[in-house]
């Protein structure tokens, strides 16, 4: 589990791809202090496991399954990621929930500024425009945010200074591809509310049929 708050910006140092996998090398400081074998780390918002570790870098594998479902293929030697630890259960929750299992990759097709403020306009995938509501949250490439506005199939998102200079949407520019995961909660209770009305058609159903009203 995640925050979606960043810890720091990280540097691919090596990308090995084989088909749809890829074995990173990643560099970094601040999240290698504690690191241990087999910990989880948010890398743009995708949860990978750490498979070694040096005191400069660490490496991890992707799965075809994240290959085709996020951006992590058009990650580059030199690319700048986003780097959260799993949240320790005494920690300080600052964000909101963040599974570090993204829906859906995104893509910026507009970047502004207004005053202290950076608005950035960002494709929904139709499929999930149901799970993204105003004022609702959303994890950016792992970066937990407050969604301003949604119109059509395209949401945005503002950043203060403080996220655009600690994250990597601060570097992204419009036609990148980013990582979309949805509200945590929005997705249950949307499957809990979906799953309830089918049942109840489904116990109707079966009713008129033992009834011989259906045949």
């Amino acid at each position: 589990m995640f925050t979606g708050i960043i810890e720091e910006i990280g540097s691919v140092k090596r990308t090995i791809k084989k088909g749809n996998t890829i074995q990173f090398t990643i560099g970094a400081s601040l999240i290698l202090g504690d690191m241990q074998l087999g910990d989880s780390i948010a890398v743009n918002g995708v949860c990978l496991t750490v498979t070694d570790f040096n005191d400069k870098e660490f490496h991890a594998d992707v799965m075809p399954e994240t290959y085709r479902h996020t951006s992590l293929a058009t990650l580059k030697q030199a690319g700048k990621v986003n780097l959260e630890r799993a949240m320790p259960a005494n920690g300080r929750f600052g964000g909101h929930f963040v599974s570090g299992h993204v829906d859906a990759a995104g893509t910026i097709i507009r970047k502004s500024v207004l005053e202290n403020a950076i608005y950035i306009d960002i494709t929904i995938p139709g499929k999930y425009k149901h799970l993204v509501i105003e004022k609702g949250s959303v994890a950016i490439d792992g970066t937990s945010l407050t969604v301003m506005k949604i119109e059509g199939e395209c949401l945005t998102v503002s950043l203060i200074p403080h996220t655009a200079d600690q994250s990597v949407l601060g570097l992204k520019q419009p036609g990148e591809t980013v990582n979309l995961e949805f509200d945590m909660m929005a997705k249950y209770i949307f499957s809990f509310s979906k799953n309830k009305t089918e049942t109840h058609h489904s116990r109707i159903e079966d009713l008129l049929e033992k009834n011989g009203f259906l045949s």
